[in-house]
This record gives structure tokens, sequence and C-alpha cells, in this order.
């Protein structure tokens, strides 16, 4: 009995980890290109190898923005600041600009919903690690944006890293 019990729980595991797969692999076919800029950092771990420590620009307007809402210094601490969604702008290149944070109105042409999380105190995207293989460190110092793709939802992927003329690393 165990062992059927055992069987039927290995099964569904295994359908679940394969259907988020899916699920991931039909956003990445099927989302929407856009670019984040990155603010630099170092990309270097001893204990983890070689990986590029991510942060966006977007992410330090959101944060001001998110400041002069809540209206006082003490922001950063404040546990009332919620996750949402910003309204981002597209020139041709795909490459996101702020607009506004989202209250629910309706987008204008080029213009796109990309969720965040606040995670103590600081405006987070999609991941804040870029792993690679060692050695190409040198490679990823060119990265200017990050290449997401974004699903009707908001919910964004990272795919590349691409350099000042969008071009992939």
């Amino acid at each position: 009995m165990y062992r059927v019990i055992a069987f039927l729980s290995l099964i569904v595991i295994l359908a679940l980890v394969n259907w988020s797969i899916y699920k991931k692999e039909l956003h990445i076919k099927n989302g929407t290109v856009v670019y984040l800029k990155l603010v630099p950092v170092d990309p270097r771990s001893l204990m983890q190898g070689d990986y590029m420590a991510l942060r966006f620009d977007m992410a330090r307007k959101i944060y001001n923005k998110l400041q002069k809402k809540e209206n006082h210094y003490s922001w950063r601490h404040n546990a009332d600041a919620k996750d949402g969604k910003v309204v981002v702008g597209l020139n041709e290149k795909r490459i996101a600009s702020f607009v506004r944070l989202e209250k629910g109105e309706e987008l204008k042409e080029n213009e796109l919903l990309l969720d965040y999380r606040v995670r103590n105190g600081a405006v987070k995207f999609a991941t804040n690690a870029f792993f690679f293989e060692e050695g190409l460190a040198k490679k990823y110092e060119k990265a200017k944006y990050g290449e997401f793709r974004v699903n009707a939802k908001g919910e964004l992927l990272l795919v590349a890293l691409v350099d000042k003329n969008v071009r992939e690393l």
C-alpha cells in the first residue's frame, strides 16, 4: 500500500513540475519582448560561481514614486508597501521607460504592464541574478539591458542580457 501511495505521489509531483516547465516555455515562446535598463553591478560570486547580481533603473524610479505616494521618509521600512504593476512605454527597440504606477486605467499604444515586487523595502523584478558559465564575466560586463518576456498578466521572465545596441551577449 505504501509503495502505491509513494508511486502516485511521485507521479503527481513529476506532473506538476513538468506542467510548470511547460508554462514557462510557453511564456518564453509567446511573451512580449521588453528590455529593462540595468544599473551596473559586479559580476562575481566566489561561493556560487560567476553570476551578475541584477538591479534595474526602473526599480529606482518605482521606489521614488512609491516614496512620494507614501509621503513619508520611512517608506523603505514600511510594512504596508505592496507589490504592484507599473505602466511602461516601449520605444522602437522595445526598451521600457517608466510612465506611471498602474491604477486600473486603460493602456495606450506602446504601453505595457509589468509586475514588480517589494521585498525588504526594495523594488524587484522577476529575478535579481543572472548566472553564466565561469570565465565569462568579461563578456557580461558589457550588459546594459535585461531581455524579458512578458505575458498578458505582466509577469516577467529574464531570457538574456544584451549590450547597448540590444544585441544578446
